[in-house]
């Protein structure tokens, strides 16, 4: 069962056109992997960083489900976010960006199910428009 383990249970791979200030349109990806929700909802960071890739997020992924384990909170291990570099970009083009990333990832995100949290080139910015994104997309799906 160690392998069914190590194989993630769902893999998310979503595109996230955004417009940068200059009005051009850019595409990054977006990832989100979960594992293991048998023990709970999927809990684990979102990272915006140029590395990003889905066998870094697979690894990251897999250490979370070890580290939710060890503080035994019921939950499973999940791990997310786009090779998009916040560096230099305007807090305008980070809004957008996350915005749109959120438009896509809420399908698949909430408080039952999984629950993302900061990681590197995630900070309380980023967080604060991924979670206003949510919180409209839900008004209106649930208003």
């Amino acid at each position: 069962s160690s392998r069914r383990m190590l194989e993630p249970e769902r893999v998310i791979i979503f595109r996230v056109p955004w417009m940068d200030d200059a009005g051009r349109i850019n595409v990054n990806r977006g990832f989100r992997v979960q594992y293991n929700s048998a023990l709970g909802p999927y809990k684990g960071g979102l990272r915006f960083h140029p590395s990003v890739n889905l066998s870094i997020l697979k690894f990251l992924g897999f250490e979370q489900i070890l580290k939710n384990s060890l503080t035994t909170l019921p939950m499973g291990g999940g791990k997310g976010g786009s090779d998009f570099d916040p560096k230099g970009k305007s807090d305008n083009e980070v809004m957008r960006f996350c915005q749109s990333f959120m438009t896509e990832l809420q399908r698949h995100v909430g408080a039952d199910t999984d629950v993302p949290a900061g990681d590197i080139g995630v900070g309380a910015r980023e967080i604060g428009y991924l979670y206003g994104q949510y919180k409209r997309l839900r008004n209106e799906f649930t208003g």
